[in-house]
């Protein structure tokens, strides 16, 4: 049985930072390009970062230069280093792995508030 799991969301001041981990199980984590997005309240999901196989990473351009995305083979875990938080980066958080059994995350929430 697949299973990919988000930890790590809460709530942090503008300008803070978040490390989300997502710890997946049932697959080979290494033929798996795993991906974080996020959907906000009224709002569409949204692809935030995505992390290949060979390790080369994409980010969407709202989040370049502030975010980080990494992953532990050895491991099964995938990272989300979040740094210069806004407000408008607030909403859950999903962690997409894909590959042979496409799986999502239950997600977890990240609100950025004074």
């Amino acid at each position: 049985q697949v299973q990919v799991v988000e930890s790590g969301g809460g709530l942090v001041r503008p300008g803070g930072s978040l490390r989300l981990s997502c710890a997946a199980s049932g697959i080979i984590f290494s033929t798996y390009a795993m991906a974080w997005y996020r959907q906000a309240p009224g709002k569409e999901r949204e692809l935030v970062a995505v992390i290949h196989t060979d390790g080369g990473p994409y980010y969407a351009d709202s989040v370049k230069g502030r975010f980080t995305i990494s992953r532990d083979n050895a491991k099964n875990t995938a990272y989300l280093q979040m740094n210069s938080l806004k407000p408008e980066d607030t909403a859950v958080y999903y962690c997409y792995a894909g590959g042979y059994s496409p799986t999502w995350g239950q997600g977890t929430q990240v609100t950025v508030s004074p």
